[in-house]
């Protein structure tokens, strides 16, 4: 097999060579972007899912599709080290530098450019590190308390009505939103409320872990009525089997059921493991059909890639009590995970456990899917553990 000819590329945010399993989400985005230009309000989206499930993947397309609807974008990725305004400013300067240019009456994007002066003045006090050239006069009194709940929106309002100027709409892009601040989120939903009662063309779509839900309902109790939470999940047996067997089939070749059937059952569906598998395999095959030998075959290299390089990067960031937790977890097989069990596991009590969870909890390592209960956010990472470390009672070394 030429592995040149390998049509499966896993890594970050890498496309997939078959999109498969997702229809309903982008037809749920195209909806937004169509009703949203149409003025009648529809709430915007915030994807969740675990690690290694196409989160990053589907944003990217969704970006493509907004620009297909007519739509300007801005596309961040948020971060523990870096505020939202700082993450914002580069994209929506350019923006609005874009609006400012097109032809059509009006002043709004002018106007819009302003209130944006205002705002960078605002954030470059607040944080003093904010480098945006922009040789305009401010418009004093909007978007300039250094207070972002009440900056924010004020922005937004401005570039939307710029765009709606303009004939487009704005689509702000956000992946991996659970590292915004509870103010940050606040801001956004309280942003997107002003959209929506105005009925102007600005739209949020954020990816982020399953934690998501709670912490935009945490930060405003009507989140829900302005937010969509569409699960990104495993893929189905025959979603699983067409992101395999299509790619291949493009390249003349093709994977046997058993080989299907093998990889399904070592990956559980995660999209990020079966662009692994179906890489590997191909690599091993000497020809077609990739046979359920090839497959397991490759999984012993396969598994040593996923320790060496997805799993051992996470595992590495953790201190050696967040490790025992983790290992305390793993010890009773798949989650989810209730506390006590955690604590009987480990010989020690809940209440010593709590300060470690939510540290592991705030490094996206756990979430909690439902009350009492924890897992872990990156698929399989309980084999993992179990590979990589003895079980220990809590606080004592091996």
């Amino acid at each position: 097999m030429d592995r040149i000819r390998n049509p499966f590329s896993p890594g970050a945010g890498s496309p997939p060579p078959e999109l498969v399993g997702r229809d309903a989400i982008l037809e749920d985005a195209q909806v937004l972007f169509g009703r949203a230009l149409a003025r009648r309000p529809e709430r915007s989206l915030l994807m969740t899912g675990l690690r290694g499930v196409g989160k990053t993947v589907l944003l990217n397309e969704i970006e493509r599709l907004a620009v297909r609807a007519g739509y300007r974008t801005v596309l961040v990725e948020a971060h523990e080290d870096k505020p939202l305004p700082l993450l914002l400013a580069p994209s929506l300067r350019q923006l609005l530098f874009e609006l400012d240019r097109m032809a059509g009456a009006g002043n709004q994007a002018r106007r819009a450019l302003g209130v944006f002066r205002s705002f960078l003045g605002a954030v470059k006090l607040k944080y003093g590190e904010l480098e945006v050239g922009l040789d305009i006069d401010p418009e004093t009194g909007s978007a300039d308390s250094g207070d972002l709940e009440a900056d924010l929106p004020r922005l937004f309002c401005a570039v939307a009505e710029a765009a709606l100027e303009r004939g487009t709409g704005i689509a702000i892009l956000i992946d991996e939103v659970q590292y915004l601040t509870e103010q940050e989120l606040s801001a956004l939903v309280m942003a997107l409320h002003l959209m929506q009662q105005r009925q102007l063309p600005l739209v949020l779509i954020g990816a982020g872990l399953p934690i998501l839900p709670a912490l935009t309902g945490n930060s405003k109790s009507y989140a829900e009525r302005l937010l969509q939470y569409p699960v990104v999940g495993t893929l189905e047996r025959g979603d699983a089997d067409r992101a395999l067997q299509d790619p291949v089939r493009a390249e003349g070749a093709e994977f046997t059921e058993e080989a299907l059937a093998e990889i399904f059952r070592l990956t559980r569906g995660y999209p990020y493991f079966l662009q692994e598998w179906g890489y590997m395999s191909w690599n091993r095959a000497e020809s077609s059909p990739i046979t359920v030998e090839t497959v397991q075959d490759a999984t012993t290299d396969i598994i040593k890639r996923l320790d060496q390089n997805f799993f051992r990067v996470r595992f590495e960031r953790l201190t050696p009590k967040e490790k025992e937790l983790l290992r305390g977890m793993a010890e009773q097989g798949p989650g989810p995970y209730r506390m006590g069990d955690i604590a009987a596991v480990l010989g020690t009590t809940v209440g010593r456990l709590s300060p470690v969870r939510a540290s592991l909890i705030g490094k996206g390592m756990i979430y909690s899917p439902e009350h009492g209960a924890l897992d872990f956010t990156v698929p399989l990472f309980d084999e993992f553990m179990r590979r990589s470390m003895p079980l220990q009672r809590w606080g004592r070394q091996p």
